[in-house]
């Protein structure tokens, strides 16, 4: 199984559902608080070109935000990529 991390701020309702989602699904996740960490925001942009939160890898793979995890599990993708 892939790690999976979930970059979030503790403000915003898209990372809250990008997490349910994700342990809807049994996936195990860990959490990386960026919202008074400029340098982790900062390394965030530079990884996975977005600034915007939740920001979400499976192994070191960015796979976006929380509508691009729930296309892939629309679209049967996201448990077989968390498996590997």
């Amino acid at each position: 199984m892939q790690k999976v991390t979930v970059y979030v701020t503790n403000y915003c309702p898209y990372c809250v559902k990008a997490k349910a989602l994700l342990t809807k699904r049994g996936i195990e996740f860990d959490v990386v608080d960026v919202t008074n960490d400029q340098a982790k925001r900062d390394w965030l942009v530079k990884a996975s070109g977005m600034r915007t939160v939740p920001q979400i890898f499976i192994g070191e793979e960015s796979v976006g935000g929380s509508d691009d995890i729930y296309a892939l599990d629309a679209a049967g993708k996201l448990l077989p990529k968390v498996l590997g």
